[in-house]
């Protein structure tokens, strides 16, 4: 069975309940759970993993959290090597309050990811967000789902749903169990 782990940042408790959710959403039996702050050693753990869903807010001008600084900066020096590894990203970003910046984290995330050789999936729609401006679309979408828990909270739930179906595919294509959505 492939491994799979969520591993996450949170300052103020959004990403880390976003993480909880798609732990659940998941099935707890098939995934890990790492709080960046709290569980997080060195990379090596993140290599342990077939696929990993990888969360991070956006702070500032589109900088990741706290929690993913360190670890990304020993990346950048140390380039372990990513080749292999499915990841997809997730994060909490404030279309409105940082709509020049929206969702730039995952970007970051992204970026750093790919050069080390990780193939990124879990692209999300655009449409029903409204933000300025954005370094995460990629080709018309998002490099990951971004969750607004200050404008549009109510809509949550179902992104997350709809972001899990289209990674079911990816994660489970040699399994038999089916994601749980509801």
């Amino acid at each position: 069975m492939a491994k799979i782990g969520i591993f996450y940042g949170s300052t103020s408790g959004v990403t880390a309940e976003i993480a909880e959710t798609i732990h659940e959403k998941l099935g707890e039996e098939l995934c890990d759970i790492i709080d960046m702050e709290e569980d997080y050693d060195e990379f090596s753990q993140l290599l342990e993993y077939d696929y990993l869903l990888l969360g991070c807010s956006t702070w500032g001008a589109g900088e990741v959290q706290n929690a993913w600084r360190e670890p990304l900066f020993d990346m950048d020096i140390e380039k372990p090597d990513f080749t292999g590894k499915t990841i997809a990203l997730f994060g909490a970003a404030d279309q409105v309050g940082h709509g020049k910046h929206f969702a730039g984290a995952l970007q970051l995330m992204c970026d750093q990811f790919e050069k080390l050789g990780a193939t990124i999936v879990g692209e999300f729609p655009t449409e029903g967000y409204t933000f300025e401006h954005s370094t995460a679309v990629r080709d018309g979408k998002f490099v990951g789902l971004p969750l607004d828990e200050v404008n549009q909270s109510d809509l949550t739930e179902e992104r997350i749903t709809q972001w899990l179906e289209t990674l079911r595919p990816i994660f489970l294509a040699e399994e038999s169990p089916v994601l749980v959505t509801a």
